[in-house]
């Protein structure tokens, strides 16, 4: 069966077209109209950050991305409490696609008791629903996405809110971002794509993630998204840390119990000393009968080189999926677990 055929016969609901447009995705976040006058005024002592699964991982990219830059503490925040420390001089961030995740919807109405100062990211639900009772400022997402299809949006939503904020000053490396993906998105989607290729290299694997620095959030960006589009088992660390625990459980590998491919997402700009642990983890890893693949961008600048790793990442876990036969769309354990849960 041939690639196209594949992706006819599995992508139900046509993420093939939504990844080829993501590009628009952050058009319409970097030029949508926000009012942010309630907040313009604030100096904030803390920044916290709402959100579950395709949400939250814009928080975690934009601690990467701003990090040369970023001069208050910011928290992402998985689950159903804030921080003891949340006050009125707290600026939350509330990121619920749907509206509708609970974890987000109770970390909402504790900012609002609270008294902290918030902003919502959100294509409606109750989320959108509490906000406009209370008079929270909104960024109104597009709807019809799924969440982690929609990374775009989510993402320079927040950056637009905090280049808004005056938080980060970004503005120069958007329009290279935006062109980047339009481009890579017509590379990726067509025939024998680095992509396709990468996403062949490790079916009938189980990965092992591993990166460093500022390209963390973008390594367990890649387990989820192998887990929740291609229906894989995949699992992150980072590096300097895994080299104090888990490079013991290598020692005991064997290949009929765990038939894996490490992936290493790399850097030039990563510390000299991380560089070279990633050299001698391979070295200590071949000799083990475990093969490395490695990812890395080539782009000049270090924030549109985060940004070209993540779509490709994406691009990779999409076809991994189909060529696996699976729906990139479906996440039924997902629903199930919430449908329980109600």
């Amino acid at each position: 069966m041939h690639s196209t055929d594949f992706i006819k016969t599995f992508d139900t609901q046509n993420q093939y077209q939504v990844l080829q447009d993501s590009y628009k995705q952050l058009i319409d976040a970097w030029d949508s109209k926000i009012n942010l006058e309630q907040l313009v005024k604030y100096k904030f002592s803390s920044i916290v950050y709402c959100g579950l699964g395709g949400s939250a991982i814009s928080g975690d990219l934009f601690v990467d991305y701003v990090a040369d830059e970023l001069k208050l503490p910011f928290q992402v925040v998985r689950g159903y409490s804030l921080p003891s420390y949340v006050d009125e001089n707290c600026l939350v961030i509330i990121s619920s696609y749907s509206g509708n995740t609970e974890e987000t919807v109770s970390c909402f109405n504790q900012a609002l008791k609270k008294k902290a100062k918030i902003a919502a990211i959100t294509s409606g639900g109750k989320i959108g629903e509490i906000a406009e009772q209370n008079k929270i400022p909104v960024v109104k997402l597009r709807g019809g996405f799924q969440p982690r299809f929609a990374l775009g949006a989510g993402f320079f939503s927040l950056l637009k809110i905090m280049y808004v904020l005056s938080i980060v000053d970004e503005s120069k490396n958007i329009q290279t971002i935006i062109d980047l993906w339009k481009r890579k998105g017509l590379e990726y989607s067509s025939k024998d794509s680095t992509a396709m290729y990468f996403a062949e290299q490790i079916i009938g694997f189980i990965p092992v993630i591993y990166s460093s620095e500022f390209l963390s959030s973008t390594g367990y960006r890649m387990k989820s998204q192998l887990n929740e589009n291609s229906k894989m088992h995949a699992f992150y660390h980072n590096l300097p840390e895994m080299n104090h625990n888990e490079i013991i459980g290598w020692e005991s590998f064997k290949e009929k119990q765990f038939n894996t491919k490490v992936i290493y997402l790399l850097d030039n700009e990563y510390h000299p000393q991380n560089q070279k642990r990633f050299e001698i983890l391979k070295e200590i890893l071949n000799q083990q009968k475990i093969e490395v693949l490695s990812l890395m961008s080539n782009e000049e600048n270090k924030k549109v080189r985060i940004m070209d790793l993540i779509f490709l990442i994406d691009w990779i876990s999409f076809y991994a999926s189909v060529l696996r036969g699976y729906d990139p769309s479906e996440i039924d354990f997902i629903h199930r677990m919430k449908q329980r849960l109600t």
